[in-house]
């Protein structure tokens, strides 16, 4: 297994597996999922030294203490696009990973390993390309480059990078199997508080029972989503959907319980957010309301990020569209994905983008790998991308 330390920066590797392979040997599990994990702290210094030894102007974001993100720019001549490429250099856990996670294997152009494919190839396959593209001299426009921490939770490193800088147009290097992802759904998260009546068991008379009023929001729940399903849907999305993913109710058998909590999640396609399905909400529960005796609750909004849409026209999705037809032989699938990305930050905040990464499997899985001839066409992709975009 490589060191957890950041190597002096002339030993780093400028091809995109080679740098790889240092990045998933570096553990920066995100502490906000798992309890004491690494965090971003080394990761982000190998980062930088990586980049500044190439000489790349490297700022340091650190609102919160042992959570950085970095920024590096290759400063243009003027007159040119900006283009920021936006990755996450946090993972997930490595508790459940078949294997060493941080022991990157190469089996069959396949290498294993956590954030193999979600996304430290991404991570490495702009970097190099960035390296590349400013190489032979500046180009025109500032080429940025955003390393963020926390996306695999709240996403505050994005938000951090975006107080402070902007670009022209981005694109953000998930994972997407070499096809350009247009759009991705957004969700929003409730929480819903049934209220009951304690009592001891033997007096039904005195008592409301929480839990048995919570399951009439649990049916018109599940009939909500199917209601979802059948409506208008979006063209690469679908529809929207609803489920519940955590209740807690009760203290004992024998006490009617004066609470239920019920946690859900309203997945959300453009021309939804947090707002309409507070609305939805609120009509499904005063329903229960008038027409469930003793029925009481109490809503309460938790945790939401808006749906995604590119516009197809946008200049760098022509680009890079473009590029990667040029590369693949053919033009590339156009798809969206069902879950959320930073794009959506990117995009409320005015700038142009869209999403195009590596092929692979195994994003948050056991076993995760990156096909390493995706990750060499990604590479020369951006390259060529940068040098368009930003000449």
């Amino acid at each position: 297994m490589l060191p957890e330390t950041s190597p002096a920066p002339e030993r780093l590797d400028s091809n995109p597996a080679g740098l790889l392979a240092q990045l998933v040997a570096i553990n920066s599990v995100n502490p906000d999922l798992v309890p004491g994990g690494a965090g971003e702290t080394v990761i982000a210094d190998f980062c930088s030294q990586w980049l500044a030894a190439r000489g790349f102007e490297v700022h340091s974001l650190e609102k919160r203490p042992g959570r950085p993100s970095l920024v590096a720019i290759a400063r243009g001549t003027g007159g040119g696009r900006s283009l920021m490429l936006n990755g996450h250099i946090d993972t997930v856990s490595l508790a459940d990973y078949d294997g060493n996670p941080l022991d990157p294997q190469i089996r069959n152009g396949r290498m294993y390993g956590r954030g193999t494919f979600d996304m430290k190839g991404g991570i490495a396959a702009m970097m190099v390309a960035a390296t590349r593209a400013t190489a032979q001299g500046p180009l025109r426009g500032d080429v940025i480059l955003a390393c963020v921490a926390d996306e695999e939770h709240g996403s505050f490193g994005t938000e951090e990078v975006l107080e402070s800088f902007t670009a022209d147009a981005a694109i953000v290097t998930e994972p997407s199997h070499l096809e350009v992802t247009l759009a991705h759904k957004g969700f929003a998260w409730f929480v819903v508080e049934i209220e009951g009546r304690a009592a001891h068991g033997s007096r039904p008379d005195l008592g409301i029972d929480a839990i048995a009023k919570a399951g009439h929001f649990l049916v018109a729940l599940e009939d909500l989503g199917r209601r979802l399903a059948q409506g208008p849907a979006h063209p690469l999305l679908g529809t929207g959907t609803v489920h519940a993913g955590v209740i807690h109710g009760g203290e004992e058998p024998s006490t009617y319980p004066a609470h239920c909590r019920i946690a859900l999640e309203r997945r959300t396609v453009p021309g939804e957010n947090a707002d309409t399905v507070e609305r939805e909400l609120t009509d499904v529960l005063d329903h229960l309301t008038a027409t469930v005796p003793d029925f009481r609750y109490h809503l309460t909004r938790g945790l939401h990020r808006d749906p995604f849409e590119a516009d197809p026209e946008a200049a760098i999705v022509h680009t890079l569209t473009r590029h990667a037809e040029k590369s693949l032989g053919h033009p590339p699938t156009v798809r969206a994905e069902p879950f959320w990305t930073d794009c959506a930050l990117l995009d409320h905040a005015g700038i142009p983008c869209l999403l195009f990464g590596v092929d692979g499997e195994g994003a948050h899985a056991a076993t995760e790998y990156v096909d390493l001839a995706s990750l060499d066409r990604l590479t020369n992709i951006l390259t060529a991308t940068i040098t368009d975009f930003c000449s």
